[in-house]
């Protein structure tokens, strides 16, 4: 091409640049709001004029939000050091981290395409054209293409083949060919379907740090219920073992009984079967107690060989929790964040499927040395280049772009759908606990004083029966009475405390939307990347086998008050009602 002809594709590319850039800003993605929900002004069951006992309490504007480690609220150390080891040592977590940084590269990928293709491909070839092709003119010439005995040669540039004017044909000798092009290439986005990917990208990784997010909460609320769970197991093993020593001492005093001609072999067989009863139901409590430790080793993301948990009583105030207005919710909740940043990734892919209606305009050049001598490889002679547009459009696909598009548009209104879906799915999960706190906190004082009234029972009878005024049936009936309230009451305060953690997970924990940034850079930077799970120094060590043995023994029946008053839970505090 001489300088006169690129001076006139340079006036005629110069108006079709600027359209080309005028029309860039065109993007057929539908205009994007976050689909509208209605939450109620209230939650129904969050009823005023209950207090602490009942767990939650209607949130006051200067009530802090729950914060980021909101299992403190138990006041429980050893449960501290479990949850701060969720979010490094989980496995789940870690590969939802990289689930995320997966995500995060597909981002990475689409931006990529905003910008042009550079390439080098140098080769070298050696080759001989046969004489059938050079009689047709592809014969080659001398380097550089040079005629000879004043004829003009017609030829190919880097290849040099051709044939002269007088007709006779070129060398048909074997030769090198070194060529060494750059070729650079740039699609347009006149539509944005380069622009709806990225951001169709951009959005999934959003959704997947929420669900990073939700993930880390479902993990920490887990493991606070099966530590709960544990400990409840421990109390009931402790209360077992209480009714244990309880039956060996009414054993006790069936056989002095015997012995004085008061009573017969047969009450002796009876209170003998009734304490072996108890002793294998506190053998068979250990279970329970191993599932859950097993369960939060693997949690923390330890072997559960090499964890355990001391038995200890429960003594877990329950604490008070703020609960806001509905509305917040979908500022807090990590599951609905996810649903809606999937919502707007549908949304873009519909922008992606309409533009695949239009034309695709690319700019590509190429330019380069090209030679059958290497060492005239660079010489100015050898220089080659080309450059211009390409425009490509599918006329006929038999409705295959109609179908993807309305694909697209069936996939965002399922995200719609499944966003409401969720929304709902959170009001009634907070409405749920809300109606269990405050409907368990009157529970629990009714099942608290029939125990009380159920371990006077016990002392009662005890007394007439020693003194040879009532039967030891009755003993029996009213030791198993208070056995049963009291395991009543213990399960009580168990699913108190688990709605207490599950309400804390439906509000959101300490997460909100506007930290959606923080939950990316740490998914981007884990914690302790690539270290090995530790153990809390509590629960490091040899492990211990569930359950320990039973602490059989001598006991007095004065004894039996003492005993039953230790296991008894605490009373607690009123309710309004």
């Amino acid at each position: 091409m001489n300088r006169t002809a690129s001076n006139r594709v340079n006036a005629a590319a110069g108006p079709a640049l600027v359209i080309c850039l005028l029309l860039a800003g065109c993007n057929f993605a539908p205009h994007y709001d976050p689909p509208q929900v209605k939450p109620t002004p209230v939650f129904k069951e969050a009823v005023p004029g209950g207090d602490a006992a009942q767990g939650w309490k209607v949130a006051t504007p200067d009530d802090a939000a729950i914060h980021d480690n909101w299992w403190a609220v138990y006041q429980d150390p050893e449960l501290d050091q479990l949850e701060a080891r969720v979010a490094i040592s989980n496995q789940t977590i870690i590969a939802a981290e990289a689930s995320y940084r997966a995500a995060h590269a597909l981002t990475q990928e689409a931006e990529a395409q905003l910008f042009p293709t550079l390439s080098l491909a140098p080769s070298v070839t050696r080759e001989k054209t046969s004489a059938a092709l050079a009689g047709l003119g592809g014969g080659v010439t001398t380097a550089g293409g040079t005629g000879g005995a004043g004829g003009t040669t017609v030829g190919t540039g880097a290849t040099g083949t051709g044939t002269t004017a007088s007709g006779s044909t070129s060398s048909l000798g074997t030769h090198n060919i070194f060529d060494l092009p750059l070729e650079a290439s740039y699609q347009i986005d006149l539509w944005g379907s380069v622009r709806n990917t990225v951001a169709e990208n951009r959005f999934a990784a959003e959704a997947s740090a929420a669900q990073l997010a939700n993930a880390i909460l479902s993990t920490q609320s887990t493991l606070a219920q099966d530590y709960f769970q544990l400990r409840v197991a421990d109390d009931q093993r402790r209360i077992l073992e209480t009714t244990v020593a309880d039956y060996q001492a009414s054993l006790h005093l069936v056989q002095t009984l015997v012995k004085s001609g008061v009573d017969s072999e047969a009450d002796v067989a009876t209170a003998e079967s009734q304490l072996e009863s108890a002793m294998a139901s506190a053998t068979d409590a250990g279970v329970a107690r191993a599932e859950y430790e097993h369960a939060i080793a693997v949690l923390i993301g330890v072997s559960p060989a090499e964890f355990s948990i001391p038995y200890r009583h429960l003594a877990q105030p329950l604490p008070v929790v703020s609960v806001t207005v509905p509305s917040d919710l979908l500022e807090r909740r990590p599951d609905i964040a996810a649903a809606e940043r999937q919502v707007a990734e549908s949304n873009a892919q519909i922008g992606v499927a309409r533009a695949a209606f239009f034309p695709t305009l690319t700019l590509s050049a190429t330019a380069g040395y090209e030679s059958t001598a290497i060492g005239q490889l660079f010489k100015a002679p050898n220089r080659f280049w080309s450059a211009g547009p390409s425009l490509a459009q599918v006329l006929f696909d038999g409705g295959a772009r109609r179908a993807v598009t309305a694909q697209a548009r069936a996939q965002n209104e399922s995200e719609v759908a499944t966003y409401r879906q969720t929304v709902l799915a959170a009001f009634q999960s907070v409405e749920d606990n809300l109606a269990a706190l405050r409907i368990l906190s009157v529970e629990l004082g009714q099942a608290h004083q029939a125990t009380v009234s159920a371990k006077r029972a016990v002392e009662l009878t005890v007394v007439l029966f020693r003194n040879g005024v009532d039967s030891y049936v009755n003993v029996i009936s009213a030791q198993n009475a208070f056995l049963s309230a009291r395991e009543t009451e213990l399960q009580v305060q168990l699913k108190q405390l688990i709605a207490s953690v599950t309400l804390i997970n439906d509000l959101g924990g300490g997460w909100s939307a506007s930290r959606l940034g923080d939950t990316e850079r740490m998914a981007q930077h884990p914690p302790a990347a690539g270290s090995m799970a530790r153990i809390p120094a509590a629960n490091a060590g040899p492990a211990v086998a569930n359950p320990p043995p039973l602490p059989l023994g001598e006991i007095q029946p004065d004894d039996l008050i003492k005993l039953n008053e230790d296991v008894m839970g605490p009373a607690p505090n009123p309710v309004s009602r």
